[in-house]
């Protein structure tokens, strides 16, 4: 397709509703969980091998899981994994600052 007929959609900053999937918001939660998850990893210069060992699981499983293959597991088996490298984990609500609905953030 020649670039002068390419249509550009701005994005709602959220891939999974651009994509229309459905539970778009906590998919992204996972994907920004398991994106932490491997920078951990990373920072460590764990070997999925051991990564595994540590989290409890298969090293297969890590490795799906870093590829993005994370649909199975639930935020909280996430947020435990996250515990298992050492994070604290800190949960907050509060009021959202206008009319629209809640939202779920991380920060990292």
């Amino acid at each position: 397709m020649a670039v002068d007929k390419m249509k550009i959609e701005r994005s709602s900053g959220n891939v999974f509703v651009d994509l229309g999937r459905p539970d778009a918001e906590a998919h992204l939660l996972k994907a920004k969980l398991v994106s932490r998850i491997d920078e951990i990893i990373r920072q460590r210069g764990l070997k999925q091998v051991d990564a595994a060992k540590l989290l409890g699981l298969s090293q297969p499983d890590v490795s799906r899981l870093l590829r993005g293959n994370f649909r199975e597991y639930s935020v909280e088996r996430l947020l435990r994994l996250l515990l298992v490298l050492g994070r604290d984990v800190q949960i907050v609500i509060r009021e959202p600052r206008s009319q629209r609905l809640g939202r779920l953030l991380v920060e990292a």
